[in-house]
């Protein structure tokens, strides 16, 4: 049973009524569990004992599954059990990419790469598009009009759920020849590719009205899983022997969109967003792929990895330095032609906006917005369509 939505929910609430239940049974005399028979007192007394307290610790244990399940549904942490015990991987290898040549350029990559290993050098003529299977949503939270890809990656060696949801002009016949922008939405960490889509950030929710009206334009919404490890973070970035989560998000998800919808296939025509580990992604891949992405949005993000306690990036000081999105900018051969856009409260994102905006040159431009809400979804939630109109003068609507 997925650990979001209303069944589960239903559940715990059910199990722990009946844990009151039965301790006011016991309280009150009915229904001790192992009442033995009417023998001396002294033999009575131990197992009476010993099943009230098994009561009470059962009652503890429901009242805290139940926040717990709240406090879940409310900020989709964790979707499965796998995520919740941090015992699932979704790496299935980790062979070295081929080298980068832009959104248009995968499907060759792919198909001249070794598996498991470098490419062959060969170059490939490009592959057909890759048809992808698609269904509804693993998780209660997300609305079904969001379909899921499970996507094997071929470049990265990462499988993992892919959330699309596409906008309301995707199915007007007006817009039958029309291609459309794409956003990729990152969650934090821990963190559900159904936290953008479900009540916790609501942003299929929010944004259909701007879209339909004008107000916003009319992306792709793109969420995929950002969990690879675990319980370890893996910041996004590909780690030799260990995980190719940068690969997976501006490579495998990208190309899986454009063999799939009538994207747009051009770095121009996308973006990110995040909040949390998911900001410090969104504006990290923007800045070192913007053969990829036109600009990047991040909620209370943090430009050195070490923000996250559990980030794999922050291990290695090599990493932690190359990771960082203010030596990306200022060590970048030439300013990237990126937009971003940067939210936070001092101590929690308002001064690593501030470093990037200072270092940043033409074309490379960084808006900073402060607020003054908790390091939580409900401060992220209400910028959703904020956010999403500064997008739109940076990718109108064409």
């Amino acid at each position: 049973m997925n650990l979001t939505g209303t069944p589960f929910l239903v559940l715990i609430v059910v199990l722990f009524g009946a844990s009151i239940a039965l301790a006011m049974a016991q309280w009150l005399g009915r229904g001790a569990l192992f009442e033995p028979a009417r023998t001396a007192e002294g033999r009575r007394a131990p197992l009476r004992a010993l099943s009230y307290l098994g009561t009470v610790l059962l009652c503890q244990f429901t009242a805290v599954a139940l926040v717990f399940v709240i406090v879940n549904n409310e900020n989709q942490l964790y979707d499965n059990w796998g995520d919740l015990l941090g015992t699932s991987s979704h790496v299935r290898a980790v062979p070295v990419p081929p080298k980068d040549e832009g959104l248009a350029g995968d499907r060759g990559s792919a198909a001249g790469a070794t598996p498991g290993g470098p490419p062959t050098g060969t170059p490939s003529p490009p592959s057909p598009k890759v048809a992808q299977a698609f269904h509804a949503p693993d998780s209660d939270a997300v609305p079904r009009s969001v379909k899921q890809a499970d996507l094997k990656g071929r470049l990265s060696g990462v499988d993992g759920e892919v959330l699309v949801w596409t906008p309301p002009q995707y199915d007007d016949p007006a817009y039958k020849d029309k291609t459309f922008p794409v956003v990729e939405l990152l969650a934090g960490f821990p963190g559900s590719s159904s936290a953008w889509f479900g009540d916790t950030m609501n942003a299929a929710g929010q944004l259909e009205g701007p879209m339909k009206s004008g107000q916003v334009t009319p992306f792709i919404l793109v969420a995929p899983r950002v969990t690879l490890l675990g319980g370890t973070d893996t910041g996004c970035a590909d780690v030799p022997g260990k995980v190719n989560a940068e690969t997976w998000l501006s490579r495998d998800v990208p190309q899986m969109v454009v063999d799939n919808f009538r994207a747009d296939a051009t770095a121009d025509r996308w973006a990110l967003s995040g909040y949390s580990a998911g900001a410090h992604c969104a504006l990290r891949l923007a800045l070192a792929h913007p053969n990829r992405y036109r600009a990047a949005v991040g909620m209370s993000g943090y430009n050195d990895p070490a923000g996250e306690p559990s980030s794999l990036t922050a291990k290695d000081q090599k990493l932690r330095e190359t990771a960082n999105p203010l030596h990306i900018l200022t060590h970048a051969p030439t300013p990237p032609n990126v937009a971003l856009y940067m939210t936070g409260r001092r101590g929690d994102g308002l001064e690593d906006a501030t470093a990037l905006q200072q270092a940043a040159k033409s074309p490379t431009t960084v808006t900073s917005f402060e607020t003054s809400g908790a390091h939580l979804t409900s401060t992220w939630k209400p910028l959703v369509v904020q956010t999403f109109k500064w997008l739109t003068g940076i990718i109108p609507p064409r």
